[in-house]
């Protein structure tokens, strides 16, 4: 049993080495363009332990996306948007923590070049979910509705990239409280 735990934690850290390192390449070279040897060599593994695990580089993808969109998902279902309104900092403490969980990962994911496709499809399942979700909980017209998810969305997505593109010297959980902020209340919230 015991054994079984060492052999779980080490298939855990080989994976994450393998996913931190495709992130890490992510932010350096186009997808079509990394191969398994460059995933293996950037996590100190050879290929066949790569092939332990994944098929090939899309299959890596494949499944940050997976894990992204469900973690994501389980949070946005647990939203009140009504409340939100009034105080969005439990949200945006939750976004805090789900990237300190592990951020150089994150870091890696939003510093990836326009021809990865993840940081786009979060953003549509984030749209989909906060949508359905406020529309569920508030009574408003369609085209505001878009307007609100799309301005917002595209917003905090912009201003994490921009963060993580930075010397981070903004704390994130300022920062974050600020998006927070700005998100729910504009910019005459924050000033």
């Amino acid at each position: 049993m015991n054994e079984d735990k060492k052999i779980d934690r080490r298939i855990l850290k080989t994976k994450r080495a393998i996913r931190n390192s495709f992130a890490e390449l992510l932010s350096e070279k186009d997808l079509n363009s990394i191969t398994v040897s460059d995933v293996a060599n950037k996590a100190d593994i050879n290929r066949k332990t790569f092939y332990n695990y994944y098929s090939g580089v899309y299959q890596v993808i494949d499944e940050i996306e997976n894990e992204l969109i469900c973690l994501f998902d389980n949070e946005i279902n647990d939203i009140d948007f009504q409340e939100a309104m009034k105080n969005p900092q439990p949200i945006f403490e939750k976004l805090t923590d789900i990237i300190n969980s592990d951020i150089e990962f994150y870091g890696y994911l939003m510093k990836s070049n326009g021809s990865i496709s993840l940081v786009s499809k979060i953003s549509e399942l984030l749209k989909r979910k906060v949508k359905n979700v406020f529309a569920k909980q508030i009574s408003i017209s369609e085209p505001k509705l878009d307007l609100i998810v799309n301005y917002s969305i595209n917003g905090m997505l912009s201003a994490y990239q921009e963060w993580f593109n930075s010397d981070r010297k903004y704390p994130l959980d300022k920062f974050s409280n600020d998006v927070g902020t700005i998100t729910f209340k504009g910019i005459n919230g924050l000033v």
